[in-house]
């Protein structure tokens, strides 16, 4: 079967869908690879790398795709550049993250087409996907990189420091949203030397919260409502809790030095936690990076892709920050690919997918082919 890899075509995307550590697991499933010429430079992955692992290059784009049985990219097929991915796509099963109802010309466009399609951030959250979960793995680095971004950012320092000179105070963070990506916000401000809160919707990240060295912040306001979905997600809360959010934010958001935010709700835009009144009672000088801008931002204020300042205090919205620790996000990427692949092999050999196991079915939303 034939595996290609295509350059990412999404200006910002510096990620690879599959890295050369990993060829040699998908020659042994019985794959033979090919990926487009340079397409893993980016990652700082070069074209011998993937010889010597086993690699076939290929430079022309429409050979590349000819004749695909599996197509793995990071963003999902698109027109971009003059380039117009869709169009090469037939008879192939394809492996991206695709956020149909965001996306949705790109997703009429592939139920079009003769395709399966596996939107990889659907996938379920159950203890044999952790391995596979790449909304994880990427919304880790994502986090970590949010609070490096923040301290550089930042005109102050991070940890207390007590000097001959004087006494430097600990920047306060408060991390809003206790998911993948705030909890590793949360561990790297601690490491950083930061005072951190946090708050989030669901009363069962408290433990996990406070054993970061973290102060968990709570609205506690129905204690019968964990403020998740039975597949762990935060759901949306109710119109009494939000008047009550909105107020322990507006009290707690003044005494911060960083703000970072992300909060999400699977299929809808993203909350709107902090409002223009809010900002304006923050210090001068602060700052709020909202990793949910992509979805509509968790701050009134965020502009995707940008940084505003408003009345001294700079909104930064973020553009793919996974792809700025872009060969570590590749390497995991890469991984969590490998293991869905290996979830529908059989004596270690890939002869299709497992059209009766719960991951392929939560995964493939588009399917066109047998």
């Amino acid at each position: 079967m034939k595996l290609i890899i295509p350059q990412e075509i999404f200006d910002g995307e510096s990620r690879v869908g599959i890295t050369p550590d990993c060829i040699s697991s998908l020659t042994k499933m019985g794959f033979s690879v090919f990926i487009q010429s340079n397409a893993g430079l980016q990652s700082s992955f070069t074209d011998e790398e993937y010889k010597k692992n086993g690699a076939k290059i290929s430079s022309n784009i429409k050979d590349l795709y000819k004749n695909a049985d599996l197509v793995v990219k990071i963003q999902r097929p698109s027109k971009q550049k003059k380039i117009n991915e869709i169009s090469y796509l037939k008879n192939c099963n394809v492996l991206t993250l695709l956020y149909e109802q965001k996306f949705k010309t790109e997703f009429n466009l592939l139920k079009k087409s003769k395709v399966n399609v596996f939107a990889l951030e659907k996938m379920p959250r159950i203890s044999r996907a952790q391995s596979m979960d790449v909304l994880s793995s990427q919304s880790n680095l994502s986090g970590y990189k949010a609070v490096i971004d923040a301290a550089s950012e930042f005109n102050k320092a991070f940890p207390l420091m007590m000097t001959s000179a004087g006494t430097v105070a600990p920047a306060k963070v408060l991390i809003i949203g206790a998911g993948v990506a705030g909890l590793q916000a949360i561990a790297t401000a601690k490491r950083l030397g930061a005072v951190v809160s946090s708050f989030d919707v669901r009363s069962s990240t408290k433990e996990q919260v406070e054993s970061l060295g973290a102060k968990f912040i709570e609205v506690g306001d129905d204690a019968n409502d964990s403020g998740e979905t039975s597949s762990g997600y935060a759901k949306e809360m109710s119109s009494a809790y939000k008047k009550k959010q909105a107020k322990l934010l507006e009290e707690t958001i003044k005494k911060m030095d960083i703000v970072i935010t992300t909060a999400l709700i699977p299929g809808k835009p993203a909350p709107r936690l902090i409002n223009k009144k809010m900002v304006k009672t923050m210090k001068v000088g602060s700052i709020i990076i909202d990793l949910a801008s992509e979805f509509g931002g968790n701050c009134e204020l965020t502009k995707h892709g940008q940084t505003t300042n408003f009345n001294s205090v700079k909104i930064i919205g973020p553009k793919n920050l996974a792809a700025s620790v872009a060969q570590d996000s590749s390497r995991l990427f890469s991984k969590n690919v490998i293991n869905f692949l290996k979830n529908s092999c059989e004596s270690g050999k890939f002869n299709g997918f497992n059209w009766d196991d719960e991951v392929v079915k939560e995964t493939c939303i588009i399917r066109n082919l047998k």
